[in-house]
């Protein structure tokens, strides 16, 4: 069966009395949208804080590949199996967006048999939250021209409007645009653009806010401007828009509960891309689970020189959390397309192709062990095709390395197919205090942090920049100069070449642009041609997807 068919089989229990019955939520503290989704109140949150915290996990992955690693997939099943073993585990997952879900996705909520539930809801509109960060910034993007169009008291310098617009889905068109055609009626003439909402600083804050007060104060602080002196700031405060951009976010700030096949809990919120933002569910979800469950699973997004590196070196920075291990996930599949196979031959026994491309698995797992400071277990995620020889491969080049390497079958047998592989990360866990290392320390300058990232974790000999980037660099260095960097760079490289498979060495990376995320509190580095509106593939996911004529819908893979 597809996923969406295991999906619609599923026997889900009424999520408020499942979170009541499995840990003591009250049910009058949940907003439930339908029987099988709820809303958990801040106020529930706020009286967990002296509960004692449980043990933090983090899933990454090898860099992805169109053979799959199964991030997400892994996360739940490994939740899934630490909750068979007897142990108290909430899974923590980024909500989807529903660009790539009509583009080349067509699905993010886990596969087979270790999948969060329902299915369709996550992945199609779910409880409205990537809608509400949406119409919150395009709300401030209207707020700025319509302040233009009314005598422009701030002095907004028109060409130095630093604030897009956002739309959930993948439009290329979009990406840079005229508005205000048709005379003045119709506002000020002017160049504008769309990002999609996962890029939307407002993603980024919603992310990392730890509560109303925290986030209202993080929309007033968002730059969308300079003045025409070309320095000073105009901030979302100076047109008073963030009291109306945290009420439009009421709901969307509040965690997103949902089960498993398996009906164990998960909770889903927030949706940053991690190759375009910081690729994190929301603090408040994450600090919930560690409240309320004995161990907290959580993912970053894409490889670990993406998601693993942001989620250390931003969100554990801002948040004061502390992982104890870390599950680094890789297929057979995959490591053969980083070692040159093409996607059409990946079924067939290839060992030279996969010996050549495991260096891409010893890369992330050398900057897990020794940049991030972290032990870590192997995860092959099993497909049919792969063969004996293939796995036994594998696992004694990861026996060379001295690393745990499990292949775990959670995708055809849900939780039982990684019992292994949850033992193995309780073996470390229960036996260590929780410790790591930041990749750099904040007082270093914002060029060397770039640098810093791209030679220890890319594998780089260095950075560049034109004369203009680098004055930007700079003259952000006065007074943002402790913030963290949030690379944007190709998901699929450790360069900024997307067609650099395994582990390039001694490329350059290019740095075309910097931006300022003053609510979020980082700056984000463009590398390459990063787009921050991705564009639809030549047969987009959305061919696919459909509806019957009772109201089921199919193609969500």
């Amino acid at each position: 069966m597809s996923d969406i068919e295991i999906a619609q089989k599923a026997e889900m229990q009424p999520i408020i009395g499942l979170a009541e019955e499995k840990f003591g939520i009250p049910a009058k503290h949940m907003d439930p949208y339908g029987h099988y989704k709820a809303k958990i109140s801040l106020e529930y949150i706020n009286s967990l804080t002296e509960q004692k915290d449980g043990k933090l996990i983090l899933v990454t992955a090898i860099s992805p590949t169109p053979a799959g690693e199964g991030k997400t997939t892994t996360t739940v099943g490994l939740g899934d199996a630490m909750n068979r073993l007897g142990k108290k585990t909430i899974m923590c997952l980024r909500e989807p967006s529903l660009g790539p879900c009509f583009g080349m996705k067509g699905g993010a909520a886990g596969g087979g048999y270790s999948q969060v539930v329902p299915m369709e809801d996550i992945n199609l509109h779910f409880t409205g939250d990537f809608h509400a960060i949406g119409v919150a910034h395009n709300l401030l993007s209207a707020m700025i021209d319509n302040h233009i169009n009314h005598g422009n008291a701030l002095a907004i310098d028109p060409r130095r409007i630093q604030w897009k617009r956002v739309v959930d889905m993948n439009d290329r068109a979009l990406r840079h645009i005229t508005i205000g055609q048709g005379g003045p009626a119709n506002g000020y003439l002017r160049e504008d653009g769309y990002d999609i909402v996962v890029a939307s600083e407002i993603m980024a804050i919603l992310c990392l806010a730890t509560n109303r007060a925290d986030l209202k104060e993080r929309l007033g602080r968002i730059v969308v401007a300079y003045k025409s002196d070309r320095v000073t700031p105009v901030y979302a405060s100076d047109l008073k828009a963030q009291g109306s951009m945290a009420a439009l976010l009421k709901d969307a700030i509040k965690p997103n509960l949902v089960q498993t096949l398996e009906n164990n809990i998960a909770i889903i919120h927030g949706g940053p891309f991690a190759n375009i933002a910081h690729g994190c569910n929301t603090v408040t979800a994450t600090k919930t689970a560690l409240k309320l469950a004995d161990y907290a699973v959580t993912e970053a997004g894409f490889g670990a020189d993406l998601g693993a590196e942001k989620f250390i070196n931003i969100k554990c920075r801002m948040a004061d959390l502390k992982p104890s291990a870390v599950v680094l996930v890789a297929t057979v599949r995959a490591l053969k397309f980083h070692g040159g196979i093409d996607k059409d031959d990946l079924n067939n026994e290839d060992l030279t192709a996969l010996e050549k491309g495991f260096v891409n698995l010893e890369r992330h797992l050398h900057n897990i062990n020794n940049n991030f400071g972290l032990p870590c277990v192997i995860c092959i995620n099993h497909f049919t095709f792969d063969t004996d020889a293939e796995i036994t491969l594998l696992k004694g080049k990861c026996e060379d390395l001295g690393v745990k390497c499990v292949v775990s079958k959670h995708w055809a047998q849900g939780g039982a197919g990684a019992e292994e592989l949850a033992q193995e990360i309780l073996n470390i866990v229960d036996n260590r205090e929780p410790e790591f290392t930041y990749v750099y320390q904040e007082e270093l300058p914002l060029w060397e942090k770039i640098e810093t990232i791209s030679i220890k974790l890319y594998g780089a000999a260095g950075i560049t920049a034109s004369p203009k980037v680098r004055a930007d660099i700079n003259a952000l260095q006065e007074k943002y100069g402790k913030f963290p960097v949030c690379m944007a760079k190709t998901q699929m490289s450790f360069s900024t070449d997307p067609t650099a498979k395994g582990a390039p060495t001694g490329h350059t990376v290019e740095i075309s642009e910097v931006r300022l995320a003053n609510g979020a509190g980082f700056i984000v580095a463009i590398a390459g041609n990063m787009m921050t509106m991705p564009g639809l593939p030549k047969v987009p996911a959305a061919e696919r997807i459909d509806i019957t004529d009772d109201g089921k819908i199919t193609g969500l893979f």
